[in-house]
């Protein structure tokens, strides 16, 4: 799932509540450069075999909404700049 929705600059909001993730090993770069994305729903994600995280939601310059029951999730999250901007993040 490495790059899987990076680089896509039109995506606004991506619902993956439904979406299985459950032997997934790599999710680098999984939403970089989706420059125009706010909202993100990753609620269901089972993120237990995922190895690399890394630059998972780098250059998501518009992301402001993250709904998660991880916190390696928000940690990722956090750690690609979002620390000045006005979140709402979501945590269950």
């Amino acid at each position: 799932m490495s790059c899987m929705f990076s680089d896509c600059s039109s995506l606004t909001s991506l619902d993956l509540f439904n979406f299985n993730i459950n032997n997934v090993k790599d999710m680098s770069y999984m939403f970089s450069n989706c420059s125009s994305l706010t909202s993100l729903d990753l609620f269901n994600f089972n993120i237990n075999n995922v190895k690399d995280m890394r630059e998972m939601f780098s250059h998501c310059s518009s992301l402001t909404s993250l709904k998660t029951k991880d916190k390696k999730i928000l940690k990722e999250w956090k750690n690609n700049s979002f620390k000045k901007r006005k979140s709402k993040i979501i945590i269950f």
